[in-house]
């Protein structure tokens, strides 16, 4: 036991299930198909001659018999054992133990070494790639659709080669073993199969594109469906709060209808396929067989060769039943696969730029010179924007919504590039600097903050990976935090620090969820700190008791506080009010409240009992 346990133990470990690949994914499909099973070939390879060995037993069964058949019939019964000893012993431990051993190989390295690591190599891979993709990519499509594409991708690729290996291999030396054994018995025999041959691949030649295409047109559908459903769930409150849960029911019956019809015209090819393939399997053994009782007829073949060939006309008639569903699972998949190849493989339109550098030390200087991004629209954005930010200082940033004030914190981020000008941070451009070195160095909490549904020690330590858990609960302190995490349970009865928080957070208040990314972002501790509503959802009572908290964390760095709430931007060192994507006024709370301009009416208005900016800029 535990050596078979340790021969299979071997097994699994002769791929790496995590390896990264070599550069970009290819867009051709065999391009694509190596690209994702780079370092796993030698193993397939391997599993394909064992595949192929196994097959050809199928071949030698079947001349065992014919032997068996002729020996028989020309020896004494009595003395039949004694006589042909070598014949039965051989005939024993062929099907005893030779085949059993070829089979078992077989199943075991195709088991144990390919699927459990081919998925999970191609996903990884897969994943790998897709995070490299700018914001833009996932702001054009559903999560759960990009999603459902991985998984898709990787689990046709893997069935299309366990499929390759298990059946077509294994069909193929079983048909080439036949067609040498038939034209041992008589070349006319032979030359039946091979017409017959050609008769089958061209049905299927005729049916396996089309199967294709149906199948790449139901993959897609099925993604739309997924995308519908996940969109409905992730934004389940709003549903429910608008009262359109029979709207979103429509929409999902709409996507279903749309997956019915790709499945039913997928449906009705495969019903005609297997019609077709039933009437042409059964003409082999008829073919074969009476073929070989007409030789033995004239002499010119045995009994045991007409046992030989009917036992292979058998096996190859049902194999192709098998063998064609193989085929269309297969074309099937590669539909799939294509499917995933379409949304998955484009380039990356955000890359570091060759000799990019890790960005180290930073001081925190930030500067903008003549920036311009409008999304690649017309207006939007900012426009001729410069501005300099000295390390330390901290800066207000002040506008109504559409200002550009998010836009600023993007390019800073560099989760976009530049139409014009540049982003510069202690005088290095963010384009010549790695975009993992250079969000490091940046803490940021937003207004919609993102939670993972994580334990809540988990979602802290994203800021630092590394910290103790010492540094977590005073994060959490910091944060406010601490006091209602020690209260959280999940529905798994896990408690405090390892309760889990829901997908996106939604077990928490939107000020809970605030005061865990300040946590984090305390815990990250990065030079440059943006704060982007950061303390919107809270309360005035822990506003004010974060305040001072936030003093401390903001002291020493460079940092850049967005906030429609006036009175928390008033003692910044510096304030600037953007509008239309331009800076129109600048200076301190008391110089713009002096100056009597769009700061002063924005401040004026908010003082009078009215909330948001964007009522004051009307």
């Amino acid at each position: 036991m535990k050596l078979g346990r340790a021969i299979l133990d071997r097994f699994a470990g002769l791929i790496d299930g995590f390896a990264p690949a070599e550069g970009p994914p290819p867009v051709g499909l065999w391009a694509f198909t190596k690209w994702c099973l780079q370092g796993a070939w030698p193993v397939i390879i391997i599993a394909m001659v064992i595949s192929a060995l196994a097959g050809t037993t199928e071949v030698l069964g079947a001349l065992f018999l014919g032997w068996i058949v002729d020996s028989a019939a020309v020896s004494d019964p009595i003395t039949y054992f004694t006589d042909h000893w070598v014949l039965v012993a051989g005939f024993v431990g062929f099907f005893l133990l030779l085949r059993p051993a070829l089979f078992s190989l077989s199943a075991s390295i195709i088991g144990v070494a390919i699927p459990p690591n081919i998925y999970p190599l191609i996903q990884s891979r897969l994943n790998r790639w897709t995070l490299g993709h700018s914001v833009t990519f996932f702001d054009n499509d559903f999560a759960g659709r990009i999603a459902q594409k991985q998984t898709q991708t990787a689990n046709a690729m893997t069935n299309v080669v366990n499929e390759v290996v298990n059946a077509i291999t294994f069909a193929l030396s079983t048909i080439i073993g036949a067609f040498l054994l038939l034209s041992l018995i008589d070349w006319r025999i032979a030359g039946v199969l091979v017409l017959w041959l050609a008769l089958y691949f061209w049905m299927v030649s005729w049916f396996l594109p089309r199967v294709r295409k149906r199948s790449a047109a139901r993959a897609g559908a099925r993604a739309n469906v997924t995308g519908q459903v996940v969109d409905t769930i992730t934004n389940i409150k709003t549903v429910k709060l608008f009262g359109h849960t029979t709207h979103e029911d429509e929409a999902t019956i709409g996507a279903l209808m749309g997956l019915r019809e790709k499945s039913l015209a997928f449906g009705y090819l495969s019903t005609g396929f297997r019609l077709a393939l039933m009437t042409v399997a059964g003409t082999l053994p008829v073919l074969l067989i009476l073929g070989a009782l007409l030789l033995w007829q004239q002499g010119a073949a045995s009994p045991g060769d007409i046992a030989a060939t009917g036992t292979v006309s058998l096996r190859i008639a049902q194999m192709t039943g098998w063998v064609s569903f193989t085929l269309m699972g297969i074309y099937g998949n590669i539909g799939e696969i294509e499917d995933g190849m379409r949304t998955l493989t484009p380039d990356h339109d955000l890359t570091d730029q060759d000799g990019a550098t890790d960005l180290a030390d930073v001081q925190g200087r930030i500067t903008f010179e003549d920036v311009t991004f409008a999304y690649g629209r017309e207006t939007g954005g900012v426009t001729d924007l410069s501005l300099t930010i000295e390390p330390g200082e901290k800066l207000g940033i002040v506008g109504a919504s559409g200002a550009g004030k998010s836009t600023l914190v993007a390019l800073l981020l560099r989760l976009y590039d530049t139409e014009d000008g540049r982003v510069l941070i202690d005088g290095h451009d963010v384009r010549n600097v790695t975009q993992d070195s250079l969000r490091k160095k940046i803490s940021m909490v937003t207004q919609e903050t993102a939670m993972f549904n994580r334990s809540a020690m988990k979602n802290i330590l994203y800021g630092r990976p590394d910290a103790s858990d010492a540094e977590v609960f005073a994060a959490a302190s910091r944060a406010e935090a601490h006091e209602f995490i020690q209260d959280l349970e999940d529905s798994m009865g896990r408690t405090g620090y390892e309760a889990h928080l829901g997908e996106r957070g939604v077990k928490l208040s939107g000020g809970q969820r605030q005061r865990i990314a300040l946590a984090r972002a305390f815990l990250k501790d990065a030079p440059v700190l943006v704060l982007d509503e950061a303390t919107s959802a809270l309360d005035s009572e822990v506003e004010a008791a974060i305040q001072d908290t936030l003093s401390d964390v903001m002291e020493g760095k460079t940092v850049i506080a967005i906030a429609h709430r006036l009175s928390t931007i008033a003692q910044m060192d510096r304030i600037i009010v953007l509008d239309q994507g331009r800076v129109v006024e600048k200076g301190s709370h008391d110089v713009l409240l002096e100056a009597g301009g769009l700061y002063a009416r924005y401040w004026n208005r908010q003082s009078g009992g009215f909330i948001g900016i964007q009522d004051a800029a009307e």
